[in-house]
């Protein structure tokens, strides 16, 4: 179904793998709008519970494909620079802000370079997991741009202001031991992949009702003031509270069971 990515659905996980290995999984056009088309299918999907996002071969994504920038690229990068209703994003913003849009918690696993519009895609995720030799950077401006890819929404509340400032400012490449210590990723994990997987598989068996409502609440609370806040985590508990999954979360625990939640 799709040409530059993979996807495949296990035991409630979705595996998301950027496909174009000989390219580094650098960001085509094509990739560009798949990346958008294959979020808005899991977040259409209420079996799937988590999500884990990697790269094929020994890199996860060396940033957009540089031959986009030729004459009829730039004509194509002018009309995706438009919202896609119902999105506020544009076409090259939904490759990470999609993420936020899909309601089960996603991982990011990193390995290899991790550059640009890459380091984008893994901001876009709830936890990023990066090998300790993995490299990291916000490059865009080697190419005179700007990181445009959702960055000011992906990055709010994730990375101090001042680091990311310095990072974009310079395009410098990090390991991935620093990018842990910057706040860019979560932990550094000597097997990203099967982290996540683990991680992943670990969410999916907790209530989905109660990880889709969390992640709405911890997202959505970033841009609300104190009693905003205070008002959605009430709102979102009273629409948990007495119904089926959480209730079968109680009983489980009750009965020392392993729990069965319905989609």
């Amino acid at each position: 179904m799709y040409s530059t990515l993979e996807l495949t659905v296990d035991a409630h996980v979705a595996s998301v793998e950027l496909n174009r290995p000989q390219k580094h999984n650098a960001i085509s056009l094509d990739m560009f709008r798949e990346l958008g088309a294959v979020g808005q299918e899991i977040a259409s999907d209420r079996a799937i519970r988590a999500v884990v996002v990697s790269g094929r071969g020994e890199n996860f994504c060396a940033g957009i494909d540089t031959s986009i920038f030729d004459g009829k690229g730039i004509e194509m990068i002018a009309d995706g620079l438009k919202p896609q209703a119902p999105s506020p994003a544009n076409m090259f913003q939904r490759v990470a802000y999609v993420w936020r849009e899909v309601p089960v918690p996603v991982i990011c696993a990193i390995s290899g370079v991790c550059f640009g519009g890459g380091m984008q895609i893994a901001l876009g995720a709830d936890i990023r997991y990066s090998a300790p030799n993995a490299k990291l950077s916000i490059m865009e401006i080697k190419w005179g741009i700007i990181p445009d890819m959702a960055i000011t929404t992906t990055a709010r509340g994730v990375v101090p202001a001042d680091r990311l400032k310095e990072l974009a400012f310079t395009g410098r490449i990090v390991s991935g031991d620093e990018a842990a210590a910057l706040g860019l990723v979560t932990s550094v994990q000597s097997d990203p992949i099967a982290t996540a997987l683990k991680t992943a598989t670990e969410i999916a068996g907790k209530s989905p009702d109660a990880i889709r409502a969390m992640k709405r609440m911890l997202n959505e609370s970033l841009n609300l003031d104190e009693a905003d806040s205070l008002a959605l985590e009430a709102r979102l508990q009273s629409r948990l509270l007495g119904q089926p999954n959480q209730r079968e979360a109680v009983l489980a625990n009750m009965e020392n069971r392993a729990p069965e939640f319905s989609d």
